[in-house]
């Protein structure tokens, strides 16, 4: 299987390695040159204005300011404006994305983007500072320490985010329309575990990724191995839970995806340049064991998650359930420069196998069940005859039963997870309905 670039979420993450700040972005492919034929001529006319506002901001500007800078601001302004996901990466930010590809990075565990001028979260990523501070795919950042984001760019929002781990950031939040509110968090060193799993009940398996990272598809082999193992035969069932994963390496969704499939196409890319059409098909080993499945997926779900629904969905091989994915269909490649430095640039879009672009649509659930919250009722403070003081014993003997003698049980993850439990009960009926 061909090395493929990493399938960013929008923009990048908040992070911080060793100290020096880095960019969580895309992993560095080999250079790629475009090859397209049909090149137009140079638009003279839109080179002279180009050069004429260039003379115009040296000789006016209110402080001096070098060739230098203005050439590399028209590169970043040029990139900026194609998609969200292009980008000029200097000498750091170059260097910075290659380091970041270790899996280990310190910030706040955070994927965003942009949203008319604001910072908006695309997903937090599980067991970081951001998801245990409660912030939500969707929720925008209108401030940073008390400073609006509003006509920050990118890079910029990211840059006042970074920080040392163990200081503090203040975000200012709005959620769904509602009023800002503030959150804390404490930067930290970000260690993302991207595979995990456990049984839930009655031989019913439940497997989360939270990112696509290099060996997520041996992982996920691993995971389901211990499942069964740990069940001590088959499994009756299996959630495999996508939500608020935000992306990753393309590679890693396709061997993921071929460890449910036996056979046909799980994805294919079109592009421009000669290494951007691939094409992408399962083997006939299945190491699911063709158990029944549940694939959920939320706002949160992006880029090489919809691969991984999408091609479940199409060869209609699980259920999919929860809400609408994020919609991200496009793939980035880097382009090194002569220089040390890179484009980070959009050059191609992917298709799951029924040919459908998930760009700016994204993949819609079988069942929608949105994300609700459960509450269990407490009858700990109600009393019971063998409370009473004095009460009699039970007339056929046997011991009493006070309301304080009441054991708890411990939480399973479906108890406090609505998406969770309706998706195990719909592993159990579908499993009454083939009779077992």
């Amino acid at each position: 299987m061909p090395h493929l670039p990493r399938l960013t979420t929008l923009a990048l993450s908040i992070a911080l390695l060793g100290g020096a700040p880095l960019l969580h972005a895309a992993e560095p492919s080999e250079a790629a040159e475009p090859t397209v034929s049909d090149k137009a001529p140079l638009p003279l006319e839109d080179l002279r204005t180009f050069a004429e506002v260039l003379d115009r901001i040296k000789a006016a500007y209110v402080e001096p300011i070098s060739d230098k800078t203005l050439l590399e601001n028209a590169i970043k302004g040029m990139l900026s404006n194609l998609d969200p996901h292009s980008a000029y990466l200097d000498i750091d930010a170059f260097r910075e994305l290659q380091e970041s590809t270790s899996g280990e990075f310190g910030g706040l565990g955070i994927e965003v983007g942009m949203e008319d001028g604001f910072v908006k979260v695309v997903s937090p990523i599980d067991d970081t500072p951001a998801s245990k501070a409660g912030i939500q795919p969707g929720d925008l950042i209108i401030k940073i320490d008390g400073q609006p984001t509003k006509g920050l760019s990118m890079l910029e929002a990211v840059d006042k985010m970074r920080g040392e781990a163990g200081s503090k950031i203040q975000l200012t939040l709005v959620r769904e329309g509602g009023k800002p509110f503030d959150v804390e968090l404490t930067r930290a060193v970000i260690k993302v575990r991207s595979v995990k799993s456990q049984l839930l009940d009655d031989g019913y398996g439940y497997l989360r990724i939270t990112q696509f990272q290099v060996n997520s598809g041996e992982e996920v082999l691993k995971a389901l191995n211990k499942l069964r193992k740990d069940n001590g035969k088959k499994l009756r069932g299996l959630v495999l839970d996508l939500r608020n994963n935000p992306g990753g390496v393309l590679q890693a969704a396709v061997e993921v995806s071929d460890h449910f499939l036996k056979k046909g196409l799980i994805v294919y890319t079109e592009g421009r340049i000669a290494n951007s059409e691939l094409r992408f098909s399962a083997d006939p080993a299945d190491a699911s064991e063709g158990v029944p499945l549940v694939v959920l997926i939320n706002g949160g779900s992006a880029s090489a998650s919809e691969i991984v629904a999408g091609a479940l969905q199409d060869h209609k091989r699980g259920v999919l359930m929860g809400t609408g994915s994020f919609g991200k269909g496009s793939v980035q490649t880097v382009l090194p420069l002569n220089n040390d430095r890179a484009l980070k640039l959009t050059t191609a879009l992917y298709y799951t196998p029924n040919g459908r672009s998930i760009q700016a649509q994204g993949i819609v659930p079988d069942i929608e069940v949105a994300r609700a919250k459960l509450t269990r009722e407490q009858d700990e403070g109600n009393f019971k005859e063998a409370d009473l003081q004095g009460h009699l014993g039970n007339g056929n003997g046997g011991a009493d039963q006070p309301s304080k003698a009441k054991s708890k049980k411990p939480l399973r993850p479906q108890d406090d997870d609505y998406q969770l439990a309706q998706a195990l009960n719909l592993l159990k009926g579908l499993n009454v309905t083939r009779g077992e």
